[in-house]
């Protein structure tokens, strides 16, 4: 339930700052798994660790199983595998961790589409900022001095992910419609078992015949790169998120996820020296510009009006 309060207590407060770090830092931990794993197999490892072993211990969520298996498909298969992919084919982890964040304007524009949503204006100008933002991404990808840190692939695959991120949004809106108290952990654990078997298939399908066993001896830290992003980014993350919006309004909630993509650049820099051009710090103003236009734009204008 929603305190009546928006102030965060400390203990609060400290958690979504971990969600934070939490998430910024999952990408520096998706790129040193792909180092020795194919995207397909970073894919089913990831899931087989985020819902193990807690898949025995807790119940399938009081769902219809469609609502499970699509997100399971469009945030496992869609979101991450296309992520993957792009993080293997030419993306960084700091610009990967920008560019995902366009999600909250797929989102808007889906839910526009789809569910007849309100569109504000504070919205439309956070798009226009954030197609300025995509377009700085897609000179810096067209150019040679940056392949190594975005390529054209890369970047349409890495958009591609955060539009499917959003499709998942749009599947969790239509689930909470048909069972409004549905429990949030069991959901995501139960959703987590979805990918596994397609990711497996995808692997065996496309995965160079040379590659397809090399998971067997993947370094250490390879697995623990994976344990991160299945049991701390997945489950401690989304359970932290999830009790913080239930405390408190959204709105109080959702401008910590600014800090996501300010880790991940920071992360990215530091841990694996990503390095970003003239155009990419160009894309990451726009974004973040976009971003703070969305969640703030619209109180400034009621306050002006």
């Amino acid at each position: 339930m929603t305190t009546s309060t928006s102030t965060f207590t400390t203990r609060d407060l400290l958690s979504a700052l971990l969600v934070v770090i939490i998430w910024g830092t999952n990408f520096v931990a998706m790129k040193i798994g792909l180092l020795a794993l194919t995207p397909f197999q970073m894919g089913a490892a990831r899931y087989v660790f985020a819902i193990l072993p807690l898949i025995f211990f807790v119940r399938p969520p009081r769902l219809a199983p469609k609502w499970v298996i699509a997100y399971g498909l469009s945030q496992g298969v869609g979101q991450f595998g296309l992520l993957f992919l792009s993080l293997k084919v030419g993306m960084s982890a700091s610009l990967a961790s920008v560019i995902l964040q366009t999600q909250v304007f797929f989102t808007a524009i889906f839910s526009f589409m789809l569910l007849k949503e309100h569109t504000s204006r504070a919205l439309i100008a956070g798009l226009l900022l954030a197609a300025l933002g995509l377009g700085c991404f897609a000179m810096s990808s067209l150019q040679a001095g940056h392949a190594n840190d975005i390529t054209p692939a890369g970047f349409v695959l890495c958009l591609a992910g955060a539009a499917m991120w959003a499709v998942s949004n749009i599947v969790v809106r239509r689930a909470q419609k048909a069972m409004p108290d549905f429990d949030v952990i069991s959901f995501i654990v139960w959703c987590g078992a979805v990918p596994i078997v397609p990711f497996v298939l995808l692997s065996l399908a496309f995965d160079d015949p040379a590659t397809r066993w090399h998971w067997t001896g993947a370094p250490f830290i390879t697995w623990v790169a994976v344990a991160y992003i299945g049991w701390i980014s997945t489950i401690a993350g989304y359970a932290m998120w999830t009790r913080l919006l239930k405390r408190y309004p959204v709105n109080r909630v959702a401008p910590f996820s600014l800090g996501v993509p300010v880790v991940g650049i920071a992360s990215g820099m530091l841990m694996l020296g990503d390095t970003i051009g003239a155009w990419q710090w160009g894309g990451v103003g726009f974004i973040v510009a976009a971003l703070v236009c969305t969640m703030f734009g619209g109180r400034w204008l009621d306050r002006k009006a």
